[in-house]
């Protein structure tokens, strides 16, 4: 399922959410204009690689870093190849933007970055002895999907769901398809528990720590008022035409 637009209109322009795609895409240029090896060991230096700070003694001896903090906020703002940072990105936009609106710019990147933080500590207490750096903005990301979750219940989203190389576009309820979303990923990192290799690379409990922080987060960054509804939230019989 691919998500391509949702029926809440933004009522600001959404700087935050602007700045932080500027960001990722600046370092994402400067990541892959680095040579090869020079690259792998920015990657271990500025992502999260878990047996670092678990074991810093293993990271001492290889000369990296030890007891830093940095990764857990450098590596939200990598990316391991031009369809994760797109991937990431577009999530950012179409989810992000609804959120900044109830949050405001500030509390919208502060809240942003904890579930980023949040994300990484639990695939560092998870993955305990892995020596892969986990990069991505995914983590922070899965805590916005959770606040728009709260936030937006009514929403629906147009979605593009392939079948046999063929789209088909569906309007689905919001709490549907991040449902469905939280779901996959809470059953990918229980199965990678017990099978290693069904992980596929991807830190699953990075996204379910993320999604779980924006949950117990947000009230912490949304006022009473905030949380009221909006009219066009009941309105999306024409969502089909809706440009923002």
């Amino acid at each position: 399922m691919f998500p391509l637009q949702d029926n809440i209109p933004r009522r600001n322009p959404p700087f935050a959410v602007w700045a932080l795609v500027f960001l990722n895409v600046v370092f994402f240029l400067f990541e892959i204009s680095l040579p090869p090896q020079t690259r792998e060991a920015f990657l271990y230096t500025f992502g999260v690689v878990p047996l670092r700070h678990m074991h810093p003694e293993w990271a001492q001896a290889i000369g990296l870093p030890v007891d830093s903090w940095i990764p857990f906020l450098t590596s939200m703002f990598l990316h391991g190849g031009w369809i994760h940072l797109i991937g990431n990105m577009w999530f950012l936009l179409l989810f992000g933007d609804n959120v900044e609106d109830r949050m405001g710019s500030f509390r919208f990147i502060i809240f942003y970055l904890l579930c980023g933080f949040i994300s990484g500590g639990v695939h560092t207490l998870i993955s305990q002895e892995s020596t892969v750096p986990a990069i991505g903005a995914s983590g922070a990301i899965s805590g916005i999907l959770a606040a728009y979750l709260i936030l937006y219940p009514r929403a629906r989203i147009i979605t593009m769901i392939p079948v046999f190389f063929y789209p088909f576009f569906f309007e689905i309820p919001a709490t549907v398809f991040i449902g469905l979303w939280f779901v996959l990923q809470l059953g990918s990192g229980i199965t990678s528990l017990f099978h290693a290799q069904a992980g596929g690379g991807i830190a699953w409990w990075a996204h379910v720590g993320g999604f779980a922080a924006g949950i117990l987060l947000l009230p912490f960054f949304c006022t009473k008022r905030c949380r009221t509804w909006h009219t066009d939230e009941f309105t999306w019989d024409k969502v089909w035409g809706h440009r923002r």
